[in-house]
């Protein structure tokens, strides 16, 4: 698990390639099985693999979403907030259950920020991913997850630059870890 968390990266450029089925299937399956509190599992996901969607998705922020355009697939990860109190909790952890499952299948992924992102002055990034996709008024948009196959090369994280000064033991400020 370690080595797979090692390697993967960020990726904002995509080969001009499809992603298989069944491949976006183990995708889902992945959020699926993630964990929510309660059971509730207040989440419902998106997977936008059209083009001119995916084309008006990388407009969703001021900055930050125009690669979503060069990706093959997006998964757009939603909850309802009046399902469960920690939804924020349990879409981030669809969300980074997507992009494990997408490295682990040899894809690449980045997470884009939706929830508290402005796609202008006058409306939310939330709001106009809603219009985009027709998503009903009672879900929140947490994340566009993108993926595809990487067009770029990142190296993987190094242990030595794990910042262990951020660990304690039995109590903030105690020795480091």
């Amino acid at each position: 698990m370690l080595s797979l968390l090692k390697k993967r990266r960020s990726i904002r450029k995509y080969q001009n390639r499809e992603v298989e089925n069944e491949k976006v299937e183990k995708l889902i399956k992945a959020a699926l099985l993630s964990p929510s509190s309660r059971g509730f599992e207040p989440w419902e996901f998106i997977v936008v693999d059209d083009k001119e969607s995916l084309n008006q998705l990388a407009d969703a922020k001021e900055a930050g979403s125009a690669f979503l355009d060069g990706a093959p697939v997006g998964i757009v990860v939603c909850a309802d907030p009046e399902v469960s109190d920690v939804w924020i909790e349990d879409t981030s952890i669809a969300s980074i259950n997507i992009q494990l499952a997408a490295e682990d299948l040899g894809l690449g992924s980045c997470w884009i920020q939706i929830r508290n992102r402005n796609h202008s002055a006058e409306k939310t990034s939330s709001e106009y991913v809603k219009e985009v996709l027709s998503i009903p008024d009672n879900l929140e948009v947490e994340s566009i997850i993108a993926i595809g196959y990487a067009d770029e090369e990142k190296p993987p994280h190094k242990e030595d630059d794990l910042n262990y000064q951020k660990i304690f033991r039995n109590s903030y400020g105690s020795s480091s870890y």
